[in-house]
C-alpha cells in the first residue's frame, strides 16, 4: 500500500508541479555517472569484442550503482520511521516521472514557431530531441516535436510508472539508469555500435512491455479526446495505423506510440533524419490525411496527459488487484 500511495502522491506532484529544480535531479546525476564511467572504459581503436565487453561493464556499473544507493537509503528511512521512507518513495516517484515537463518543453517550441522564427523553433526543439535540427523546416520542427512527446509518453511516463508500481523507488531507478544509457551510448554509429549494443538491447528489453501498453492506453486517450474533437483524434485510424506501423522502427518500441500518436491526429511521421551529420532513411508512420500543423504539438500534449491519467488508473487498480 505504500508504494501505491507513494507512487500516486508523486504522480500527482508531477502533473502539478513538473521538476523540481530547485534540487538535484537524479537522472543528472545518473548521466554525469555514465559520462565518467565512459571516459574510463572506452577506449578508440579497440576490437569489437572488446568495445562490447567494456560496454556491458558499463551498463552493470551503473545499473548497480544507480539502483543499490536509493535502496540503501530507503533502508535507512526505514529504520528511522515508515512515514520516512514513504516521504522518500513519493519524492522519488515525483522526480522519476516527467508527464508536465515534457509538456511544458513540447509546448516551448509551439510557442517559438508562432511567436518568433523559425529558427528559434528549431533551437526550442533541438532541447528535446537527439536528431539535427538546423535543416529543419517548420513541418519538420513541428514533427520532431509531436514524435518525441509520442515516444517519450512511454519513455518518460508509463515506463517508469510500471517499474515504480511494481517494485517502487528502487526499481524505478533502475529503469531510468537503463533508459538513460539508451539515450546517451545506445546509437548505431562508428563510436557507440559496438560499445553501446548492451545499453541499446537491454532498453529495449525493458521496454518491451510498457510500450505496448502505452501504446493501449494512447490508443484510450484518443478516443476519450475524439469524443469532444472529431476533426483531430481519430481512435478508428489511431487502430489502422497501429497495426500497420508499429514496426516501422529499428527499434521494436520506438514506433509503437508514434504509430498510434499519427493515427490518432491523422498525420504523417517519422521518415528520413539527420544524426550526427549523417542522413538515416526511416520508413514513414502513418497517413498524411490532413498537414500537420503548430497546433498538433498541444495535441499531442493531450493525449500524453490523456495517456498518463489512464496508466495511473490502470496500474493502480493493477497493483490493488494482483500485489497489495
Amino acid at each position: 500500500m505504500c508504494i501505491l500511495t507513494a507512487c500516486t502522491a508523486g504522480f500527482l506532484l508531477d502533473q502539478l508541479l513538473g521538476d523540481p529544480a530547485w534540487i538535484y535531479h537524479p537522472i543528472r546525476m545518473i548521466g554525469y555517472l555514465i559520462s565518467w564511467l565512459e571516459k574510463k572504459l572506452y577506449r578508440e581503436g579497440g576490437s569489437a569484442r572488446t568495445l562490447r565487453r567494456r560496454g556491458t561493464m558499463l551498463w552493470v556499473l551503473t545499473v548497480g550503482i544507480s539502483t543499490t544507493v536509493p535502496c540503501l537509503l530507503l533502508f535507512v528511512a526505514s529504520r528511522i520511521h515508515p512515514v520516512c521512507t514513504w516521504m522518500l518513495e513519493t519524492f522519488w516517484c515525483w522526480q522519476l516521472l516527467a508527464a508536465r515537463s515534457l509538456k511544458a518543453e513540447s509546448l516551448k517550441v509551439q510557442e517559438a514557431l508562432t511567436y518568433g522564427t523559425l529558427d528559434d523553433g528549431r533551437r526550442a526543439v533541438s532541447m528535446i530531441v537527439g536528431r539535427d535540427t538546423g535543416h529543419l523546416t517548420e513541418e519538420g520542427v513541428v514533427k520532431a516535436a509531436v514524435e518525441t512527446v509520442a515516444e517519450n509518453t512511454s519513455d518518460g511516463v508509463i515506463a517508469p510508472l510500471f517499474y515504480l508500481m511494481i517494485g517502487g523507488a528502487g526499481l524505478g531507478f533502475f529503469y531510468k539508469a537503463v533508459n538513460t544509457m539508451d539515450s546517451m551510448i545506445g546509437y548505431r554509429n562508428d563510436r557507440y555500435l559496438d560499445f553501446g549494443r548492451t545499453a541499446a538491447r537491454m532498453d529495449d528489453l525493458c521496454n518491451l512491455i510498457p510500450a505496448r501498453i502505452s501504446a493501449i492506453l494512447m490508443m484510450g486517450a484518443a478516443g476519450i479526446l475524439g469524443m469532444s474533437d472529431r476533426a483531430h483524434y481519430s481512435l478508428q485510424n489511431a487502430w489502422r495505423i497501429y497495426r500497420r506501423d508499429r514496426h516501422n522502427h529499428k527499434s521494436p518500441n520506438a514506433a509503437q506510440t508514434e504509430a498510434v500518436c499519427a493515427g490518432a491526429l491523422m498525420v504523417r511521421l517519422a521518415g528520413n533524419a539527420w544524426y550526427f551529420g549523417k542522413l538515416y532513411e526511416k520508413p514513414s508512420i502513418g497517413d498524411a490525411i490532413r498537414s500537420v500543423e503548430r497546433e498538433d504539438i498541444q495535441r499531442a500534449c493531450h493525449l500524453l496527459m490523456g495517456t498518463s491519467w489512464l496508466g495511473l488508473l490502470f496500474f493502480g487498480l493493477a497493483r490493488l488487484l494482483f500485489l497489495w
